[in-house]
Protein backbone atom coordinates (compact mmCIF):
# COMPACT_ATOMS: atom_id res chain seq x y z
CA UNK A 1 0.00 0.00 0.00
CA UNK A 2 2.62 2.59 0.45
CA UNK A 3 4.30 1.75 -2.84
CA UNK A 4 0.72 2.79 -4.48
CA UNK A 5 0.93 5.85 -2.15
CA UNK A 6 4.71 6.53 -2.95
CA UNK A 7 3.68 6.17 -6.82
CA UNK A 8 0.46 8.48 -6.33
CA UNK A 9 2.87 11.03 -5.01
CA UNK A 10 5.52 11.08 -7.47
CA UNK A 11 2.69 10.66 -10.29
CA UNK A 12 1.48 13.58 -9.07
CA UNK A 13 4.07 15.43 -8.53
CA UNK A 14 4.79 14.78 -12.04
CA UNK A 15 1.29 16.28 -13.32
CA UNK A 16 2.08 19.43 -11.36
CA UNK A 17 5.32 19.64 -12.59
CA UNK A 18 4.25 18.81 -16.19
CA UNK A 19 1.30 21.67 -16.08
CA UNK A 20 3.37 23.91 -14.29
CA UNK A 21 6.35 23.82 -16.80
CA UNK A 22 3.71 23.95 -20.06
CA UNK A 23 2.04 27.40 -18.29
CA UNK A 24 5.13 28.26 -18.21
CA UNK A 25 6.53 27.28 -21.69
CA UNK A 26 3.50 28.51 -23.27
CA UNK A 27 3.38 32.25 -21.96
CA UNK A 28 6.98 32.57 -22.56
CA UNK A 29 5.57 31.94 -26.03
CA UNK A 30 3.29 34.63 -25.80
CA UNK A 31 5.56 36.71 -24.48
CA UNK A 32 8.31 36.29 -27.23
CA UNK A 33 5.54 36.61 -29.69
CA UNK A 34 4.74 40.11 -27.93
CA UNK A 35 7.80 41.18 -28.16
CA UNK A 36 8.82 40.14 -31.76
CA UNK A 37 5.82 42.33 -32.80
CA UNK A 38 7.07 45.22 -31.39
CA UNK A 39 10.51 44.40 -32.66
CA UNK A 40 9.21 44.45 -35.85
CA UNK A 41 7.14 47.49 -35.61
CA UNK A 42 10.13 49.41 -33.98
CA UNK A 43 12.18 47.91 -37.39
CA UNK A 44 9.37 49.10 -39.64
CA UNK A 45 8.89 52.56 -37.86
CA UNK A 46 13.38 52.60 -38.44
CA UNK A 47 12.71 51.85 -42.08
CA UNK A 48 10.20 54.32 -42.79
CA UNK A 49 12.70 56.98 -40.89
CA UNK A 50 15.45 55.51 -43.29
CA UNK A 51 13.16 56.01 -46.23
CA UNK A 52 12.41 59.74 -45.32
CA UNK A 53 16.70 60.12 -45.40
CA UNK A 54 17.28 58.07 -48.84
CA UNK A 55 14.34 58.66 -50.83
CA UNK A 56 14.47 57.56 -54.49
CA UNK A 57 12.84 59.76 -57.06
CA UNK A 58 12.35 63.62 -57.27
CA UNK A 59 13.57 64.46 -53.96
CA UNK A 60 15.53 67.37 -55.41
CA UNK A 61 17.69 67.81 -52.53
CA UNK A 62 19.69 64.82 -53.58
CA UNK A 63 21.30 66.75 -56.36
CA UNK A 64 23.67 69.54 -56.31
CA UNK A 65 23.46 73.19 -56.50
CA UNK A 66 25.07 74.44 -59.59
CA UNK A 67 23.20 77.86 -59.48
CA UNK A 68 20.59 78.36 -62.15
CA UNK A 69 17.17 79.73 -61.55
CA UNK A 70 14.65 77.11 -59.94
CA UNK A 71 12.71 76.77 -63.47
CA UNK A 72 15.72 76.02 -65.34
CA UNK A 73 16.67 72.90 -62.27
CA UNK A 74 13.39 71.54 -61.75
CA UNK A 75 12.68 71.53 -65.48
CA UNK A 76 16.02 69.73 -66.31
CA UNK A 77 16.01 67.76 -63.19
CA UNK A 78 12.31 66.37 -64.37
CA UNK A 79 13.54 65.96 -68.16
CA UNK A 80 16.50 63.85 -67.33
CA UNK A 81 15.02 62.14 -64.62
CA UNK A 82 11.89 60.93 -66.84
CA UNK A 83 14.20 59.96 -69.74
CA UNK A 84 16.63 58.08 -67.55
CA UNK A 85 13.80 56.48 -65.70
CA UNK A 86 12.17 55.05 -69.17
CA UNK A 87 15.49 54.01 -70.62
CA UNK A 88 16.45 51.84 -67.05
CA UNK A 89 13.30 50.24 -67.16
CA UNK A 90 13.44 49.44 -70.42
CA UNK A 91 17.29 47.87 -69.86
CA UNK A 92 16.23 46.09 -66.79
CA UNK A 93 13.45 44.88 -68.60
CA UNK A 94 15.80 43.66 -71.58
CA UNK A 95 18.18 42.41 -69.36
CA UNK A 96 20.95 44.68 -71.15
CA UNK A 97 24.36 46.14 -70.04
CA UNK A 98 24.24 49.24 -67.74
CA UNK A 99 25.57 52.12 -69.80
CA UNK A 100 23.41 55.07 -70.11
CA UNK A 101 26.76 57.90 -70.69
CA UNK A 102 26.16 56.43 -74.14
CA UNK A 103 22.79 57.38 -74.82
CA UNK A 104 22.41 60.07 -77.02
CA UNK A 105 19.60 61.99 -74.47
CA UNK A 106 22.07 61.83 -72.01
CA UNK A 107 24.92 62.79 -74.23
CA UNK A 108 22.99 65.73 -75.96
CA UNK A 109 20.75 66.43 -72.28
CA UNK A 110 18.69 69.18 -74.11
CA UNK A 111 15.20 67.60 -73.96
CA UNK A 112 12.66 70.62 -73.13
CA UNK A 113 14.97 73.15 -72.91
CA UNK A 114 14.30 76.52 -73.57
CA UNK A 115 16.86 79.47 -73.76
CA UNK A 116 14.43 81.73 -71.92
CA UNK A 117 15.46 78.92 -68.91
CA UNK A 118 19.36 80.21 -68.81
CA UNK A 119 22.37 78.52 -69.39
CA UNK A 120 22.04 75.47 -71.67
CA UNK A 121 25.43 74.21 -70.13
CA UNK A 122 23.88 74.23 -66.71
CA UNK A 123 20.82 73.07 -67.92
CA UNK A 124 22.66 70.09 -69.31
CA UNK A 125 24.64 69.65 -65.55
CA UNK A 126 21.21 69.49 -63.95
CA UNK A 127 19.60 66.83 -66.80
CA UNK A 128 22.53 64.51 -66.77
CA UNK A 129 22.54 64.45 -62.77
CA UNK A 130 18.74 63.66 -63.12
CA UNK A 131 18.58 61.22 -65.78
CA UNK A 132 21.50 59.48 -63.66
CA UNK A 133 19.25 58.84 -60.85
CA UNK A 134 15.84 58.23 -62.99
CA UNK A 135 18.20 55.10 -64.77
CA UNK A 136 19.21 54.15 -61.48
CA UNK A 137 15.69 54.18 -59.98
CA UNK A 138 14.39 52.48 -63.26
CA UNK A 139 16.88 49.86 -63.53
CA UNK A 140 16.16 48.72 -59.86
CA UNK A 141 12.73 48.45 -60.79
CA UNK A 142 11.08 52.04 -59.25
Amino acid sequence: MKSNQLKNRIGGAFLAFSILFGFGFASSLTVQAQNGDYRNGRDQRRRNDDYGRNRRGRNWDRYGAYGGSLQLRQTALNAGYNEGIKKGRDDFKHNRTRDFRNESAYRKATKDYSSKLGDKELYRRYYRDGYENGYNDGLNGY
